[in-house]
């Protein structure tokens, strides 16, 4: 069995206010203890990073940006560097988030450059990749898969701590639909051939690929259950404390089996 340590990260995405992210930040640190059988991390909307960051330090729970630029400095007006997001203590960043592929179109050349950006600056990027329903149905969601892994990886050599792949099927995203066990397993399994072909089988074994799309308290556990699977990107299930401490349990559990 492998031994990656699951990843589990709650993606807050353009939710809540200053005093409900405080709030939520405090009651989540209680998935502290979990940790060390389980990574975990929380995705806070911009504005609420830096007290997010104060609120849990010292706890071993990361705190990400949702998106950074694929710039370090200079005339881009409502950007945020990875160079800003370590300054204000992040130690992780979302590359790719359907909602910005898919959303507002970003190429995986862009996300390229935003990971390359991500990596110089010490963060751990969550690479995002998945299709739509209209890829899936017409057979074309491996491929997909495939591409875009290709293109955001282009001329990166990371090591495989260094990186977390997201498979999240856009079609999963926000509608409570979750793809089946068995279908998110053969995505994954995808994910990790096509970083085999990239680098080598070392390495594909070694990187943490986790499920995105409506992961929630009562998917997680057999979501987890599958060997491929190291953990999840959740989304709205991450703004209920005690849903979240749910997810985060179940791939403590797995994180314990492993060892």
């Amino acid at each position: 069995m492998a031994q990656r340590t699951p990843f589990v990260g709650g993606n807050w995405k353009m939710n809540l206010d200053l005093a409900r992210s405080t709030a939520l930040a405090s009651e989540s640190g209680g998935v502290a203890a979990a940790c060390g059988t389980v990574d975990v991390a929380i995705f806070p909307p911009f504005p609420y990073l830096a007290k997010v960051v104060e609120v849990l330090r010292g706890s071993p729970i990361r705190v990400g940006g949702q998106d950074c630029s694929s710039e370090k400095s200079g005339a881009f007006t409502g950007q945020v560097s990875a160079g800003m997001l370590v300054d204000v203590g992040c130690s992780a960043v979302l590359i790719g988030h359907s909602e910005r592929r898919h959303g507002l179109g970003e190429t995986d050349a862009v996300l390229a450059h935003k990971l390359g950006r991500a990596l110089e600056a010490g963060l751990l990027p969550i690479v995002c990749v998945g299709e739509t329903l209209e890829e899936r149905e017409s057979g074309r969601a491996h491929d997909v898969i495939r591409t875009q892994l290709r293109g955001t990886l282009a001329g990166q050599s990371p090591s495989p701590g260094s990186l977390v792949i997201a498979y999240e099927p856009v079609w999963a995203i926000g509608t409570g639909r979750t793809a089946t066990p068995d279908d998110a397993e053969e995505a994954h399994r995808t994910v990790r051939q096509t970083l085999a072909d990239l680098y080598d089988v070392r390495f594909s074994e070694s990187v943490r690929v986790i499920y995105g799309g409506s992961v929630n308290a009562k998917s997680a556990a057999e979501l987890f259950a599958r060997e491929e699977i190291d953990g999840g990107l959740v989304g709205g299930a991450s703004l209920l404390a005690e849903d979240f401490a749910v997810i985060v349990a179940a791939a403590s559990a797995k994180g314990k089996a492993r060892r």
